[in-house]
């Protein structure tokens, strides 16, 4: 007998046609389920290493600032949302003194809520990143990078450190598909009270699964020569560019990509 089901999980990473023992499910789909759950625990609970990120960031030659936010531990970032929303005083205090130097983007790395995410793909996607602003003439800031934040502390640090756009890549909510996901949200004239509807999302960035560290920079590049060309960000800011321009000889599969990942 030929079930479709079985067909259908050659396309997807979700828990479909599992199978069965009785009434349970088979052995190896509840440990392959257990693995996840633990990965998806491990990648929330785990503290990122900021100084050895830091380190990495050095030797590509990129200047980089720790900032933090007034969160103490994993468990309150968890319970306090809006403490990774904000800098803490000191971090304040050092983005001022560097109020003059304005640049055309702040760009922040985070843990967010995948430790496991920015240490499996966050230093690669930094480095595409930095490249396609690079080749466009825009003016990059220093790395800010803040554990324990929350998207919208790039509408603080984007304000202090008066830039045109601010980008923020975090780790992504860990799901039991995907433990290791990547985000960026791109916003315009960052200011806090900024809303989500201000802010453009690229998300699942995490090859060879989801889309590629080059399909998400050249994205992220489009959308920033959109905002600064018509002065907006967000759910106002149409996502038009061509699929066919992520498609290069390493990335054969991105424009499929491109259609499930990106908001419009």
């Amino acid at each position: 007998m030929n079930d479709p089901w079985i067909t259908l999980r050659k396309f997807t990473q979700a828990r479909i046609a599992q199978g069965r023992a009785g009434c349970s499910l088979p052995t190896k789909a509840l440990l392959d389920f257990q693995l996840a759950h633990a990965s998806a625990r491990d990648a929330v609970q785990q503290i990122w290493d900021v100084t050895a990120f830091a380190g990495e960031v050095e030797k590509l030659e990129l200047e980089s600032l720790i900032l933090a936010t007034p969160v103490s531990s994993r468990i309150q970032y968890l319970q306090r949302p809006d403490l990774g929303r904000c800098l803490a005083q000191s971090s304040r205090e050092l983005l001022a003194a560097r109020v003059n130097q304005a640049s055309d983007v702040a760009l922040i790395v985070s843990n967010g809520l995948s430790s496991t995410a920015v240490d499996d793909h966050g230093l690669a996607l930094l480095q595409a990143v930095v490249a396609g602003y690079a080749e466009r003439g825009l003016r990059i800031g220093p790395i800010c990078l803040v554990a324990n934040a929350r998207v919208a502390l790039a509408d603080d640090i984007g304000g202090l450190l008066n830039a045109r756009l601010a980008v923020i890549i975090v780790g992504e909510r860990p799901g039991l598909s995907a433990a290791d996901s990547l985000g960026m949200y791109l916003t315009y004239a960052p200011t806090p009270g900024n809303t989500d509807a201000e802010r453009n999302c690229i998300s699942n960035i995490r090859p060879p699964d989801g889309l590629t560290y080059q399909a998400a920079a050249t994205k992220l590049a489009y959308l920033s020569d959109r905002a600064l060309l018509s002065g907006l960000s967000g759910v106002m800011l149409k996502d038009d560019m061509p699929d066919c321009w992520l498609t290069g000889p390493s990335d054969p599969d991105v424009a499929t990509l491109n259609r499930t990942h990106f908001l419009k």
